[in-house]
């Protein structure tokens, strides 16, 4: 075989994960059902007779939507209608439940019903859509907890990076009138940074259905996300004198679709002025009941915030709810760090030229292995149980890549009495990572690398002297965790802006404070922003919000000084200052113009853009468009001059022409760019050509390995033309080529494969299920899952 394999590793930082439910499409389903589900998003067992809860959507609009859309509706009509269906539905359904209903920014109820059941929502006049009500839970990631005597307001380095002190003391602005919920796992309002921001009205509690949103027993997410938006005391938040209210959604358990969009609209109803959601989920839908909440929200003048999630580094990553079209999807940023060359030799001067530093907890702990020597011991994968045997107390543990996160394999290492940890890769190539917070100092090496320094172990030579000298600074840079966009169907850019995310100091519950890193952290820090600017014009629209935020974004360079592409950063990092003080807006702030697959010739769109001249005296704006690549294949005109007077919009219109067949499938970025004497404004857009390049799968599991039938499911994004499977070691080295299946449509398939005669002569060992899946003519490679064969 000569095809290539390429394993993807995705490390998950704190936040919240939307865990997709995994139901199977059995084998008597046809294609010709999947044809009839044209109504339903999701994947179901149509025999099983478990529970499952699903969000019903009805064809009438809900309160909001009919208010924006000029269509008539009114609560006495929708209330009855929301009441006939179900009735009709538990009259049809009589096992279903009814648990909750909403009318003012999504129109529809969530419903309990046997799996089997969902098809006949089909038969129901009036649903127009079926959608499954996700599983939220938060990941293992284990805060730092951070002692009050060692730190002073000023350690929560992210508000004063993004300027909000500056806005405090020079501008009076601290938030002061402004209302933000945090929908989230509740919060600890009796946190003595935090009590100031709550009244007698606290919010609600969605998972224990009162009004108490106290966050529970070994929850603490909320809490932390609150502090970043309205601390004011130990630490101080980015708006310090915001005032809160708290809807608890995810409980021990988790939470829930319903339970969120529920929140959405009690907080909407409750007045509130801004919404932050750190929590997202794997759905890359801008239909997604939380994506269509909250753009309604945003049109009725809340601003909504939420996580653009954890599951970057690679591009259509981005998931519902900061698919939605019109709220603040925020990725994360690393602040500017101190970078360290670090060497070591072992007892034979053997060099090691691929380490690097990976992480550390703090620069003295690093700097304090300089010039001593350690013995090192091989820890294996760093499993709790790798350590069971050996002694790492006051050593160095040596530990492989693979199978568990990073930061997991650190801190078993230092659960076990080791005072550094040494990370080799398990395929070639350098590691290149930096990962903040590592409890003990961390270095990473190659394989080769690895490989001599475990051979030397072997030899007897178990001592590692060590240099670690600074070596500079690196800027702000985008954190590897951060989920990456484009929105598929708006094919918008995601996220609009980014925010500090790494290492980021907040309240905890139980008056305490704690260290934590995620897109979850980088929300607060806007949903703040947006508080410090509703403070200072409080007549501004959420567009008005979104676009000053957008427009005065810094652009933000990777270690070696490139510029992130538009669907890593968005418009870059908030600047508050530059924010608050800016005399132009560009709605909307990023641009996409969509999809251009003309097969031959030139296809021409037409796009617009609206200024906003907030100054008191008439601008005269310059104009240029220009995209990276394509330019010659890629020709967008519109004015180059023009005139705004002062307080006044002005629509600007774009022909934009380009000849697909010219130009090789993907996505080109490009920026437009306003200037006005000193002043300038860059706008990033984006367009895709012919079919963009949006992976074919969403994810794969083997389910089960029997005597050579190996049982696995995949979710497929597209229509795909085949899927080859193939058997290869552990170690991705092929063995046998398997079965073949296809074509097949979207959705998740339920799949089989006969290899009982291969299975018999296999040797006994770990070993591999790789798929090559192709669509139009694009191949993609995944490995699927792993099994043992005795």
């Amino acid at each position: 075989m000569k095809k290539s394999i390429v394993k993807k590793t995705v490390i998950l930082a704190c936040s919240f994960i939307l865990l997709m439910s995994s139901f199977s499409l059995t084998s008597e389903a046809t294609t010709e059902d999947f044809k009839s589900l044209t109504l339903i998003e999701g994947e179901y067992d149509f025999t099983s007779e478990e529970l499952v809860t699903v969000m019903v959507q009805l064809e009438e609009p809900s309160l909001v939507e009919a208010k924006h859309t000029d269509e008539v509706q009114t609560q006495a009509n929708l209330t009855a209608t929301l009441n006939e269906l179900t009735d009709e539905v538990t009259d049809l359904l009589p096992e279903s439940d009814v648990i909750r209903e909403y009318e003012y920014l999504f129109s529809g109820f969530a419903l309990t019903l046997r799996e089997k059941d969902v098809l006949q929502l089909l038969d129901i006049d009036g649903v127009a859509a079926v959608y499954p009500s996700i599983t939220y839970e938060p990941d293992t990631f284990e805060p730092e907890i951070i002692p009050e005597e060692s730190f002073s307001p000023e350690m929560m380095d992210s508000a004063p990076f993004i300027g909000a002190p500056e806005v405090w003391e020079e501008y009076g602005i601290t938030g002061d009138g402004v209302t933000v919920a945090i929908i989230d796992t509740g919060v600890d309002y009796t946190h003595p940074d935090l009590e100031h921001a709550f009244g007698d009205y606290k919010g609600y509690d969605f998972v224990d259905n009162d009004d108490d949103p106290q966050e529970g027993a070994g929850q603490y997410h909320g809490t932390h996300v609150a502090g970043t938006v309205a601390a004011n005391g130990q630490i101080k938040g980015v708006a310090p004198d915001a005032s809160l209210l708290a809807y608890r959604t995810l409980g021990p358990q988790g939470g829930t679709t319903a339970d969120v969009v529920a929140a959405i609209e009690l907080a909407y109803k409750d007045g509130v002025d801004i919404m932050n959601l750190s929590l997202g989920n794997s759905i890359n839908d801008p239909d997604f009941a939380t994506s269509l909440a909250l753009d309604w929200a945003m049109e009725e003048g809340v601003v909504a915030v939420t996580s653009n999630g954890n599951s970057g580094p690679d591009n259509w990553t981005v998931g519902s709810p900061a698919t939605s079209r019109e709220a603040i999807s925020v990725g994360a940023t690393q602040l500017p760090y101190n970078t360290f060359e670090a060497n070591i030799f072992t007892s034979d001067n053997v060099t090691y030229p691929s380490v690097e530093v990976m992480g550390y907890a703090n620069e003295e702990d690093l700097l304090a292995l300089d010039n001593t020597t350690h013995t090192f011991v091989n820890a294996g994968l760093g499993y709790e149980e790798d350590f069971e045997d050996i002694d790492v107390q006051g050593h160095v543990a040596i530990i492989k890549r693979g199978e568990i996160p990073f930061v997991d394999k650190v801190e078993n290492a230092a659960d076990a009495g080791a005072v550094g940890a040494i990370i080799y890769n398990n395929v070639s190539g350098n590691l290149n990572l930096y990962i903040p917070g590592m409890e003990i100092p961390t270095l990473q090496m190659n394989q080769a690398d690895g490989e001599t320094l475990l051979n030397e172990l072997r030899e007897g030579h178990d001592t590692l002297t060590f240099n670690i000298t600074p070596d500079g600074e690196i800027g702000e840079t985008i954190a590897d965790f951060s989920s990456r966009g484009p929105t598929y169907g708006t094919w918008m850019i995601k996220p609009d802006v980014a925010a500090p995310g790494v290492a980021i100091v907040s309240t905890f519950p139980d008056e305490e404070y704690a260290s934590l890193q995620g897109t979850s952290m980088s929300s607060p820090h806007v949903a703040g922003a947006a508080a410090l600017l509703l403070e200072a014009e409080p007549d501004w629209d959420t567009t008005q919000v979104k676009a000053a935020l957008m427009n005065t974004a810094a652009p933000i360079f990777d270690r070696e000084g490139v510029r992130y592409p538009f669907n890593t950063q968005g418009a870059g990092s908030i600047r508050l200052v530059e924010a608050l003080t800016t005399e132009t807006l560009v709605t909307p702030g990023s641009h996409s113009f969509g999809v251009f697959d003309k097969e031959k010739g030139r296809q021409t769109e037409r796009q617009h853009f609206e200024i906003t001249n907030l100054s008191n005296e008439r601008k005269r704006y310059n104009i240029d468009i220009e995209f990276y690549e394509g330019n010659e294949h890629i020709r967008v005109t519109t004015s180059k001059n023009l005139n705004v007077k002062p307080g006044g919009t002005q629509k600007v219109s774009m022909n934009v022409q380009v000849k697909p067949s010219a130009l090789k499938r993907g996505y080109y970025e490009g920026m437009i760019t306003l200037s006005h004497g000193d002043e300038k404004i860059e706008i990033p857009t984006i367009l895709f050509v012919m079919d963009p390049d949006y992976p074919h799968l969403s994810y794969g599991s083997i389910n089960n390995v029997h005597e050579g039938i190996i049982d696995f499911q995949l979710q497929l994004n597209r229509p795909v033309d085949y899927v080859e499977t193939y058997l290869f070691t552990a170690n991705l080295e092929p063995v046998t080529f398997l079965e073949e299946f296809g074509p097949l449509p979207q959705g998740e398939q339920h799949l089989k494969i006969d290899a009982s005669s291969i299975y018999k002569e296999l040797e006994p060992g770990d070993y591999s299920l790789v798929t090559f899946i192709g669509a139009n003519e694009v191949e993609e490679v995944y490995v699927i899952g792993d099994f043992t064969v005795d």
